[in-house]
């Protein structure tokens, strides 16, 4: 990735020294490219032009204001499955109309805010809310935009925390169920229901399951239709691959050749949800090496960043590329070990039984390929700051999000007036 390499010995994110950054912020903090992300986002955008495609940033993956304003300023809409991701994107000035609402346990307030600023679409996954939309939408006088995503029992061979497409998973409803969901909403006076939605996973880069879930689509569709209803917008999710530990890249070209042969077919306008492909790849974790303890038949690295930093090694056995800032440190000495924080668990740990250059005490480490589900992710586990994150533009950097300070993590808690 030419916006995250080394330049004359240094690590660079673009145009910036990322020690800079480190001498400027502290560490550990996060770095991304927003070079990288726009590059991301044109690339999907081009491939899928014949189609006229909408892509919907899921902001689940990083919503960093900033990140949700780069993207947006290059025309992309928002996923969101909160009324916080809501209000984050109308912040960033992200249109309404080109924003949707997904998952599976949405609250009154938030489907009433959603309807009251206008989004284009909210994607229903049970009976009950759709009831529960028409009701609300009712109160208001308006009629409600809504999809319905479906659940087409497609296995996306991903970690089976994040596979969301089988029948046993708790997102959408049934294939055979939607013609019937269909029949009650044009019961309904106050929803409009012309829309399927369909999301498998997350990390997919077998493109088999997305073909076989866009062909259940394409036939149901063609199904409901027969059946007198109307249908003209598809949202195909997101789910697109990066590669952590030496994957192949994701194929763009064979990926809209399935599209182009499937759902395409049927004249829809389509949609996608792209997260972790935009954002995944630009960003890195810059921590500074603590200690270096010698095990019974391996080293600790032990640094100041930690499992509430980056929870994705411990909880989905995620692999992240770690390299040094310092380029001249990958001619040193290697030997196998686990990077880990100061945590007071077994778990706390960035990269398990490498083989890496024996760093030394101040060294300064960057873990690749954190953009998505990272800072996003974080926690006040141990009672620990949130770590800052920093927006790299060309030879500009800004720092996107503070350091949380010891006061700011405290301040909603409050003592009982008996413990004073």
């Amino acid at each position: 990735m030419p916006e995250i390499e080394y330049e004359k010995g240094k690590l660079k994110v673009e145009n910036v020294d990322v020690m800079t950054i480190a001498k400027a912020v502290g560490t550990p903090f996060y770095c991304y490219s927003s070079g990288l992300m726009l590059r991301r986002y044109a690339a999907l955008k081009d491939a899928f032009s014949a189609h006229n495609a909408t892509i919907y940033y899921a902001v689940k993956a990083n919503s960093n204001i900033s990140v949700i304003k780069t993207l947006a300023d290059a025309g992309a809409g928002a996923d969101v499955v909160s009324l916080g991701e809501l209000q984050r994107c109308m912040l960033a000035g992200v249109p309404a109309s080109k924003i949707v609402f997904a998952g599976v346990g949405k609250t009154g307030e938030e489907i009433l805010e959603a309807i009251k600023v206008g989004i284009f679409q909210i994607n229903v996954e049970s009976e009950s809310e759709l009831r529960l939309i028409n009701d609300i939408a009712k109160s208001i006088d308006t009629v409600a935009n809504i999809g319905l995503r479906v659940n087409p029992d497609v296995d996306a061979k991903t970690h089976e925390k994040i596979t969301t497409g089988r029948r046993e998973n708790k997102f959408g409803i049934d294939l055979s169920q939607a013609p019937n969901f269909f029949s009650i909403a044009s019961s309904l006076p106050h929803v409009s229901l012309r829309s399927l939605s369909v999301h498998i996973g997350s990390q997919i880069l077998d493109l088999l399951p997305f073909e076989k879930a866009y062909q259940k689509l394409t036939e149901m569709a063609c199904h409901i239709r027969g059946l007198g209803y109307e249908i003209d917008h598809l949202d195909l999710g997101g789910g697109l691959g990066i590669p952590y530990s030496g994957e192949l890249v994701l194929d763009l070209t064979s990926y809209e050749k399935i599209v182009r042969n499937t759902v395409a077919t049927l004249g829809c306008r389509l949609s996608f949800e792209p997260g972790r492909y935009l954002v995944g790849e630009s960003g890195i974790l810059v921590t500074k090496v603590l200690h270096v303890k010698e095990g019974s038949n391996k080293s600790f690295i032990i640094v100041d960043g930690a499992m509430n930093d980056l929870i994705r090694p411990t909880l989905y056995d995620g692999y992240h590329e770690v390299i040094p800032v310092m380029q001249s440190r990958l001619g040193a000495e290697q030997a196998v070990c686990d990077i880990v924080g100061p945590i007071c668990e077994s778990g706390d740990y960035l990269a398990k039984d490498r083989m890496l250059p024996i760093f030394e005490q101040n060294d300064l480490i960057a873990v690749k390929c954190v953009g998505a589900y990272g800072a996003v992710m974080s926690s006040n586990y141990n009672s620990r700051p949130l770590t800052p994150e920093v927006l790299v533009r060309g030879e500009d950097f800004s720092l996107v999000k503070k350091r949380q300070t010891f006061e700011e993590f405290i301040r909603q808690e409050q003592m009982p007036e008996w413990l004073k």
